[in-house]
């Protein structure tokens, strides 16, 4: 469901740090020299209030004593964040705005509140953050967002507002996929807030949204990892094929979204590396193999995957069974 618009009061996070949170995002910009490059996937957020709200969309009762920030630019939410937050670490890939922060933030720094990493999101090696707040770059937000996910810690995550209806969505509408069941996997996820373009600098071609996940553990199993095992703690390594199966298999079967499941299963066993995928569909349930990909909840998804794990002599598993 979709959030405030940008001009509505939302919620306050408390100061951490009274000094911090004051810095005006234009006279960030100017200081830093640097115009945003929208080539580069550099899209300033300047609206004040929104930015004084998104560090006090965390769940109730969030951690903050160290909050992440993927694609930090100038620092404008670096500032707030370091006002409701314990120790900040902000991931910039530009090194001119990396050097920039160093230079603006340096009592921060100083007093080991933040730190600042230059690199690639992608490629940098991720601290243990405790939750994340953070203005993503849009060309590679999905990756970014599925690399957070899976370390089960609150997020809230600005989006262009088509990729974060469809994360939020359910069963049966036009925005649900793939996308849908894999985010809902790990956490739940709300859109909280809608963001217009003016809000940032320079403006991006399409609006944007706020995402806050909680994460949850999920109320079905996937083949080989146990319903009530958190994940990345008790569930072994050699459990972890049958979650990434479930994850190729998604992948699969939504490929051919408007095929029946049946259809799907059969014609994309080259993607979801199932060596026998007419066992399956014989073996599953036919109004299941009727239904299409967007009307499937992600427990039947679960259900399916898990039956294709048994009998559909998956890659994966017949790999596991060689070591």
């Amino acid at each position: 469901m979709d959030g405030d618009p940008a001009d509505t009061d939302g919620p306050a996070p408390e100061r951490a740090d009274p000094s911090a949170g004051d810095r005006d995002p234009d006279a960030l910009i100017r200081r830093a020299g640097l115009r945003g490059n929208p080539d580069f996937d550099q899209h300033f957020l300047v609206d004040d209030r929104v930015l004084d709200r998104l560090a006090g969309y965390l769940p109730e009762g969030a951690d903050t004593s160290h909050v992440l920030e993927v694609g930090a630019g100038t620092g404008a939410l670096t500032d707030r964040l370091l006002a409701s937050a314990d120790r900040v670490t902000a991931i910039e890939r530009d090194p001119d705005l990396a050097a920039f922060l160093r230079t603006e933030f340096a009592d921060a720094i100083d007093a080991d509140r933040l730190t600042v990493i230059e690199g690639d999101a992608l490629d940098v090696d991720l601290p243990e953050f405790t939750a994340s707040v953070s203005n993503l770059p849009y060309g590679i937000s999905s990756e970014v967002a599925f690399r957070l996910l899976p370390a089960k810690r609150p997020l809230v995550l600005m989006f262009q507002q088509e990729f974060a209806e469809r994360m939020a969505a359910d069963p049966g509408t036009d925005d649900y996929g793939r996308l849908s069941v894999t985010a809902g996997h790990y956490a739940e996820v709300e859109v909280v807030e809608t963001v217009p373009r003016e809000a940032f600098d320079p403006q991006p071609r399409v609006e944007s949204a706020v995402v806050r996940t909680t994460p949850r553990d999920p109320d079905y199993s996937v083949p080989g990892v146990a319903t009530s095992s958190p994940r990345n703690e008790e569930v072994g390594d050699a459990d972890r094929p049958g979650e990434d199966f479930f994850m190729t298999f998604l992948k699969a079967v939504f490929t051919q979204r408007r095929k029946t499941m049946r259809n799907a299963i059969r014609n994309t066993a080259h993607i979801s590396g199932l060596g026998d995928p007419d066992a399956v569909v014989d073996a599953a349930e036919e109004e299941l193999m009727s239904a299409r990909a967007g009307n499937v909840t992600p427990a039947e998804f679960a259900q399916l995957a898990t039956l294709a794990w048994e009998v559909g002599t998956p890659e994966q598993r017949e790999a596991g069974t060689d070591d």
